[in-house]
């Protein structure tokens, strides 16, 4: 059978003896905002007993989060790190983490983190009674399904090419994103991204522009390794990314260095417009 005072002692060596107190969720918890509540319980369901241990501690998986992994993901790591303020603890079903752990273990991989041994789905009930149940089915009717970035071998930047060649790239392809990437350091230390995307043409006629905006920066962010290498100073720059989407998996083909003088880059965008391909 079982139990929640079990499952904190098996994942964390937690004693549930200790008492637990109500808190406000902090704004460095950003994937825990705008989930229907605000406070938390502390100690939470990972055995964190301070803020700043919290903080500290769920960096890797604010990183995940903002990838959308798993249309739940948020719901799935906030339970443990911010769990709801009730008279009990609500845990997550084990149906719910092994959706999660199936859809983002390999953006943990991709970033050279396995899936934590904290995180086993076995130390979750089976039962869906008592639990945090997948909401999937609902969700399945009420969004749109997008195509999903895949974590993948990083294409060359190409500094030199001509607009002709950039043509029989777009006719081979079926989108095309401007990219300006800028780096900035958190609180912790470590970098982030601004990534601004603008959509300058797509032949993805399913796609609306702020979809493919969405898939390219979730792209940028589980690839973090192709991101790092395109841009290695804290100097803003701009790219054309190229890529395909094949049975629901977005790959980013080509990416081109956009110079502000570059006029093969322009032109093409602009004769793409008219331009018929063979």
């Amino acid at each position: 059978v079982f139990t929640l005072s079990g499952f904190l002692r098996a994942a964390t060596g937690f004693d549930i003896g200790l008492s637990t107190k109500c808190v406000v969720i902090p704004k460095e918890l950003d994937m825990c905002h705008k989930i229907g509540y605000s406070e938390m319980r502390l100690p939470n369901l990972m055995g964190h007993t301070s803020m700043a241990e919290v903080i500290l501690k769920s960096t890797t998986w604010q990183h995940l989060a903002h990838t959308d992994c798993h249309p739940h993901v948020r719901t799935f790591l906030c339970s443990l790190f911010a769990p709801v303020c009730l008279d009990t603890f609500i845990h997550p079903c084990r149906s719910v983490c092994v959706a999660v752990r199936d859809s983002c273990a390999p953006v943990l991989a991709c970033h050279g983190h396995p899936w934590p041994d904290s995180l086993d789905c076995n130390r979750f009930p089976a039962g869906e009674d008592m639990c945090l149940a997948s909401l999937t089915k609902e969700y399945k009717y009420s969004h749109k399904v997008l195509p999903k970035p895949a974590c993948q071998a990083c294409p060359a930047v190409e500094e030199f090419f001509t607009h002709k060649r950039l043509l029989e790239v777009f006719c081979d392809n079926n989108f095309a994103v401007k990219v300006k990437l800028s780096k900035k350091r958190t609180v912790f230390g470590d970098q982030e991204y601004n990534i601004e995307c603008q959509v300058e043409f797509t032949t993805q006629g399913s796609l609306l522009p702020y979809e493919t905006q969405s898939m390219i920066q979730k792209w940028l962010l589980i690839n973090e390794n192709c991101t790092q290498r395109m841009n290695p100073t804290h100097r803003p720059m701009v790219y054309l990314l190229v890529g395909n989407i094949e049975q629901g998996i977005v790959l980013v083909n080509q990416v081109y260095r956009w110079h502000r003088r570059d006029s093969q880059l322009t032109l093409a965008t602009q004769k793409w417009r008219y331009h018929k391909c063979l």
